[in-house]
Order: structure tokens, then C-alpha cells, then sequence
């Protein structure tokens, strides 16, 4: 590899100190850079566009934390190019790569010493198909404004599956298995599987539980009346960030994305060792 675009996270990335110092290693090593600033983090007037990004570029640094990691790796899931996350934050299990090894980490990439990671995602879209996005890690309908529980009517491939009366539900990615999905009962899923977890949010029904579908499914959410002197409205996120809201009879469809997410990787760090890790954080 020799084409490279950094992204940086301006707000961990103070006056982008470490970005323009990758450019200039990169520069120095006889290969091309170019710096662009993340979505959500900058403002608007700076926030770097999918066509800003060199059609030669064959991986692209995140600077930030897995949040930074995730928002840039959907945004350019349609170029096909490799990410490769650079942990500026607290700790990240995205990021492989830390500040201190990140020179390290160049000479690997530039020698070819770096294997991808195909990680699947999701895609959610409403019933008329006016509206679209890609999620790594999850999709989640959830409440809006007061906390009252939401009616939804789970179908999937076309049945019918169940209706949970619940805080929401969550359609993760085995990537996000170990996410939100993981902190409301949900199962731990090898990031390496070709599965889709679905989660309810606090069922008001004891036998609600999670249930692991084909990669293949396409589920359907609709959000129903639950009461007459009030009609309910719920919203939908994809990866933590508030993106659409649903009304009572919309629906929401979600499925497996056409493309995975492609990730650099220089280590071959087991899923268990990794999980490992984190377990120990929360303990």
C-alpha cells in the first residue's frame, strides 16, 4: 500500500498533531496521504464528503475511538477501501492500532504486512424506500420523549414472528453483539459470524428472548397503536446516532448489507482474548 487518507476526530486529534505527522512519514516513505475530518465530531463547513476521497486510495487511517471508527467505516462502506482504526480515546476494541505504534503500523501497511477483516453490516430502510443507511454495529427502534414502552410487530422473511411490548428492540450485527446488544441480555456472537441478533428492550413479557436469525433474513418493524388517546412515536438509530422517527403503522425494514465492512488487521488476536479483555474491563 502506498495511497492513504486520514480521517481524524479534530477533537482528539488536537490541531491534527498526529494526522499531519502521519502524511509526512507516509510522504517521507515515498507514498501519498491526504487528511479529511470526520462527520459527527466536526462542524459542518468541515466535515469531509464521500467524493473527497481519492479513488486510488487503498486504506483509509481513522483517528478518534471506535465511535469515530464505526460513523467513517459506514460512510465509505460503498468505496470498498479498508479502514483501519487508530485508538486516541478511552479503550477501544475497533482500534487496534494505538498513537504509540501508529509509525509501526505504517511500515506494515506499506510492506504488505496486513491481512483484511470482512466485518457484515446492516441496512435499514423505511417501507416506501425514501430513506436508507448502513450500521456495523446495530440498528435499534426505540422510545421517543416520555418513557412509555412501544408496540412493535416483528416480521420476518414476510410471517409473522411476534409482537413485543417493550422499551424497544435491537437488530444487532455480530460485531455488535458486544455492544448494546450485550448490555440488554443479549448473546455474545463471534464478530467473524454471518448471523443477525434480535433483542428486545426491557419486554414487559418474561418470555421474551433474544433470537439469532440467518444472515439471509429480512425483518420487518412495525410500530403499532398500543393506546387511543395517544398515539406513540419512536425513533430509529443506527450505531448510537438518532437518524429517523417512526410513526404508529410505519415500518421499518432491515437487513444484511450488500458489501462487509472491510478492516485492516496486523495482529491475529483471537475473538476470545479479545473478549477476554473487555470482560476484565467490566468486572
Amino acid at each position: 500500500m502506498k495511497n492513504f487518507v486520514v480521517v481524524a476526530n479534530e477533537y482528539k486529534d488536537k490541531d491534527f498533531r498526529l494526522s499531519n505527522q502521519i502524511i509526512d512519514y507516509v510522504e517521507q516513505k515515498g507514498g501519498k496521504a491526504k487528511c479529511l475530518v470526520s462527520g459527527v465530531e466536526a462542524t459542518k463547513s468541515r466535515q469531509f464528503a464521500v467524493e473527497d476521497i481519492p479513488k486510488e486510495t487503498e486504506c483509509i487511517f481513522v483517528l478518534g475511538g471506535d465511535g469515530t471508527l464505526i460513523r467513517s467505516a459506514t460512510k465509505v462502506w460503498a468505496l470498498n477501501i479498508p479502514v483501519l482504526g487508530v485508538n486516541l480515546g478511552t479503550l477501544g476494541y475497533l482500534c487496534e492500532v494505538e498513537e504509540a505504534t501508529v509509525f509501526k503500523a505504517i511500515d506494515a501497511l506499506m510492506d504488505d504486512e496486513f491481512y483484511i477483516e470482512e466485518r457484515m453490516a446492516l441496512t435499514g430502510h423505511d417501507g416506501d424506500n425514501a430513506f436508507s443507511k448502513i450500521a456495523l454495529n446495530d440498528i435499534v427502534i426505540h422510545q421517543m420523549g416520555a418513557l412509555s414502552i412501544l408496540s412493535l410487530d416483528v416480521y420476518v422473511n414476510g410471517e409473522f414472528l411476534s409482537n413485543y411490548n417493550a422499551d424497544g428492540i435491537i437488530i444487532a450485527t455480530p460485531t455488535g453483539s458486544t455492544g448494546y446488544n450485550m448490555s440488554a441480555g443479549g448473546p455474545i456472537v463471534d464478530p467473524q459470524g454471518k448471523m443477525i441478533v434480535l433483542t428486545p428492550i426491557n419486554a414487559h413479557n418474561l418470555n421474551s428472548k433474544s433470537i439469532v436469525l440467518s444472515q439471509d433474513a429480512i425483518i420487518e418493524i412495525k410500530l403499532c397503536k398500543r393506546r387511543a388517546q395517544k398515539d406513540e412515536v419512536a425513533q430509529v438509530s443506527f450505531d448510537g446516532d438518532f437518524v429517523k422517527e417512526l410513526s404508529v403503522g410505519e415500518s421499518f425494514i432491515i437487513s444484511k448489507a450488500k458489501n462487509n465492512i472491510k478492516i485492516c488487521k496486523l495482529n491475529r488476536k483471537s475473538f476470545l482474548e479479545i473478549l477476554r479483555k473487555k470482560m476484565a474491563t467490566f468486572n
